[in-house]
């Protein structure tokens, strides 16, 4: 068993997202696995990162992408052994790495032993999902929708009643507030932090409770669905998610899971809401509660200046809330928020290296990935499938990344899971050896952010000027060293600015920035 370091976290650490399927396979089935993590965190220790941040590696059917989880406290077999898992963690503490790994208890899978029980009516599982009796007329207990679209609903024959889950059918909802599954989720934690784990990646934190009531949802307002969290399309965001979204006791729940972990295990909760997003991610992030939580506002408005503008003008403390651009979730940002060149992946390297809380980093994105297309033959997201072709790209994010030049750029021996195509060049092999390249880029950014303290500095002042962000550090109290500006240009037109920045995103001389660019000034 690891040795569990003395856990000392940087206020606003750089996170590595790994999605261990698509990181590196080391036994030739077109799978990684956890040895190939371990293999390459020399590669992401380089970054200048402060933690890893590991996607379920759980036993699961994978009907969503491994957050169908069958067994919260094991390794699945095709990703590796509890004793790869160990060395995994052993081998990034060695890396001054921090580890982080993902805690789904909102849903399990519905082939989990839990559920199992809990619909042969055991007794001591009866009350561990949420289990409503039909309307008289055998409708579902009310209107609520899940996050996908499809009714939040699923009719069981067995008990004759309705179970609820807030993404597919898969996935049961836990029900959160019944002290046996509340004793189960801190038995889960305790068992991870034994094995030496930093820190908790919360997913969906804000599906945890809902209103008791089960009162129906009413129609969203326009305003309400277009800061709604996904595709305007899907009926999810017709409805105002005032009944089944952390309804009361939902934001301080989070003091149940502090008191879990304790005062030195980081967690990360992940906002689905788009209704009041940075409110509750706010909220969640209070003391004794989150360190932090993040929404997808910024991803999912393609990281314009008013997106940016909009996030720092709703919250109290930007340094509570968690940065990023891409995920396991959303379409790789480099096209998505970008034009896919290398200027606009380092302007937004550069934005995220200067983001004034904790920052995501999504494996790959530090080579400038774009998002690949896959066929539909190749996708197995419930998602991307539902809305195919319209779906919101999820599975494309997850393609493998490119290590070589070589057959199957390097990720495995075999055939991968998706169809690896990536253009020539763009792999971490060919871009180590530029410090010019987008990976040199990443490499200097988060280096100097380390290295300057910003994110934990406090960030006290900031203007939108058109298309123009302007941020001011400062660090208070006998220790300030001096201040950081940061100007973020996300427009096409040039901007005012300094001379003789200490960091760019783009070469340029004079007071006269260009377009598309974001630049660093020290003192």
């Amino acid at each position: 068993m690891a040795d569990t370091p003395h856990r000392v976290w940087p206020k606003a650490p750089v996170i590595y997202q790994i999605y261990p399927r698509s990181f590196h396979d080391t036994t030739g089935t077109g799978t990684g696995d956890l040895n190939g993590i371990t293999l390459k965190l020399e590669h992401v220790a380089t970054l200048g990162v402060d933690a890893i941040y590991v996607s379920p590696f759980y036993p699961s059917p994978f009907a969503d992408g491994g957050y169908d989880i069958a067994d919260h406290i094991a390794v699945h077999p095709a990703l590796g052994t509890m004793a790869d898992f160990d060395r995994m963690v052993a081998r990034a503490h060695e890396l001054g790495l921090k580890v982080i790994i993902d805690q789904v208890y909102n849903h399990t899978s519905d082939t989990a032993p839990w559920f199992v029980r809990s619909v042969m009516g055991d007794p001591d599982y009866d009350d561990f999902y949420v289990w409503r009796d039909p309307k008289p007329d055998g409708t579902a207990p009310n209107n609520w929708l899940s996050q996908f679209g499809p009714p939040a609903w699923t009719w069981n024959h067995v008990r004759r009643q309705y179970y609820l889950h807030n993404f597919t059918h898969r996935q049961p909802s836990l029900n959160l507030r019944c002290p046996a599954v509340q004793e189960q989720m801190q038995a889960i934690m305790r068992f991870w932090l034994d094995r030496g784990v930093d820190g908790f990646r919360l997913d969906a934190v804000t599906s945890f409770l809902f209103d008791e009531s089960m009162a129906d949802n009413p129609p969203a307002t326009k305003a309400v669905q277009r800061s709604a969290s996904g595709e305007t399309f899907v009926p999810y965001t017709y409805q105002d998610h005032v009944h089944d979204i952390l309804p009361g006791d939902g934001l301080s729940y989070m003091e149940n899971v502090r008191r879990w972990a304790g005062q030195d295990v980081f967690l990360l909760g992940e906002v689905t809401s788009g209704n009041n997003s940075v409110e509750l991610a706010s909220g969640l992030s209070h003391p004794d509660r989150l360190n932090a939580a993040y929404t997808t506002d910024l991803a999912e408005n393609r990281a314009t200046a008013e997106a940016y503008a909009d996030i720092l003008s709703r919250t109290a403390d930007p340094q509570r809330l968690g940065w990023w651009l891409s995920s396991h979730d959303q379409p790789r940002h480099a096209d998505k928020a970008g034009d896919g060149s290398d200027r606009d992946v380092r302007f937004l390297a550069l934005l995220l290296a200067t983001a004034p809380g904790p920052v995501i980093v999504y494996q790959g994105e530090e080579l400038g990935l774009s998002q690949p297309r896959l066929s539909r033959d190749d996708v197995t997201d419930p998602l991307d499938l539902l809305y195919w072709p319209d779906g919101p790209g999820r599975e494309g994010a997850r393609v493998p990344i490119p290590w070589g030049e070589t057959q199957q750029r390097g990720f495995t021996q075999g055939t991968p899971w998706l169809p690896v195509d990536w253009p020539q060049g763009k792999s971490i092999a060919v871009q180590t050896i530029s410090a010019h390249s987008n990976l040199g880029f990443y490499r200097r950014a988060m280096t100097f952010r380390r290295e300057r303290g910003i994110g934990d500095m406090v960030l006290d002042d900031w203007s939108h000027e058109c298309d123009v962000i302007r941020l001011s550090y400062g660090i208070p109290g006998e220790h300030a060293n001096g201040r950081i500006e940061v100007v973020l240009n996300f427009g096409t037109k040039t901007a005012r600015v300094r001379k003789d920045p200490a960091l760019a995103s783009a070469d340029f001389e004079g007071t006269h920035m260009p377009g598309r660019c974001g630049a660093i000034w020290v003192g």
